[in-house]
């Protein structure tokens, strides 16, 4: 269960936003990007090419693509992520949710109830196998 979550959170708002924002933007936008024109202008008169910066490289699809990466090698390590990184993406899935509307961030409350039973699997497993006696 950890390691769907962990590929569900990579791959739809890690790299599926990061990408896509990326394909959408960048052909007409990253020139000024590298000229410095995201961080140049106060953000009540923000320009396309600052806002689409914002909408790529500084949204949260790069910090997800990371999340996700760190559960997988987190579950292919036999470690069980804590719970409350489960409880923090389900409470930004819902605040994104409630302020935007639905959209494919709803995944991301999957992804938690995944991590969230792997970590009660876990934890049963755990209680069930007691650790042998130190000799």
């Amino acid at each position: 269960m950890i390691k769907w979550a962990g590929w569900l959170i990579l791959l739809f708002p890690g790299v599926g936003h990061s990408l896509g924002a990326l394909l959408e933007t960048a052909p007409s936008h990253a020139s000024a990007w590298f000229d410095g024109d995201g961080w140049h202008t106060d953000a009540t008169e923000m320009t396309h090419a600052q806002a689409t910066l914002w909408y790529t490289v500084g949204s949260f699809g790069i910090p997800f693509l990371l999340l996700g990466l760190l559960i997988l090698w987190l579950a292919y390590r036999g470690i069980t992520p804590p719970s409350f990184i489960a409880w923090g993406i389900a409470a930004w899935a819902a605040v994104a949710t409630a302020a935007g509307g639905p959209s494919p961030l709803l995944v991301l409350f999957v992804a938690a109830a995944l991590l969230l039973l792997g970590a009660k699997r876990a934890a049963r497993h755990d209680q069930s196998d007691p650790e042998p006696a130190a000799a």
